[in-house]
């Protein structure tokens, strides 16, 4: 059973799916454009930085992957930071409780809710997909990153 909170997210990303599935022009294209997406979310939050760290900031990535171009797009939403963002990135790939280099930094200024998207290389979305990237958002207080959350493929 999900929880509210949950199902939310996923519903979220269920319309995320749907609205850019119907970009296209035709029905048929709608229909192949869609089951070439692939929607993805994290909950970001201080605990899961590495090391992890005490900050009540809290957050969400949710992203959507058409594997037919390597178009990503996500938005970001946090809170309760300790300061502005200094800057926002995926980075990968790392496995959760691993750090990794910035693998797609986040266009300045970093705010919420803020949106963006890039087109990947086939080794960066084989990593997304392999769930070894994560969101870090960075802060003056903490410059390694104050909150943090690993991609996850949404499962229906």
């Amino acid at each position: 059973m999900l929880s509210r909170r949950n199902a939310t997210r996923v519903s979220f990303a269920a319309m995320a799916v749907a609205a850019a599935a119907v970009t296209g022009c035709g029905v048929m294209e709608k229909q192949e454009k869609q089951s070439n997406l692939v929607a993805f979310t994290t909950q970001l939050r201080g605990a899961n930085e590495v090391p992890a760290n005490a900050s009540t900031g809290s957050g969400s990535v949710d992203a959507v992957l058409d594997t037919s171009t390597n178009l990503l797009r996500w938005k970001v939403n946090y809170t309760r930071l300790t300061g502005p963002a200094t800057a926002g990135h995926f980075h990968g790939p790392a496995a959760i409780g691993a750090n990794a280099g910035v693998a797609l930094g986040w266009a300045s200024p970093i705010r919420s809710p803020m949106d963006g998207s890039a087109t990947l290389t086939p080794a960066q979305a084989a990593d997304l997909m392999a769930g070894r990237w994560y969101a870090n958002i960075h802060t003056a207080a903490y410059p390694a990153g104050e909150v943090r959350g690993q991609m996850t493929v949404v499962r229906n």
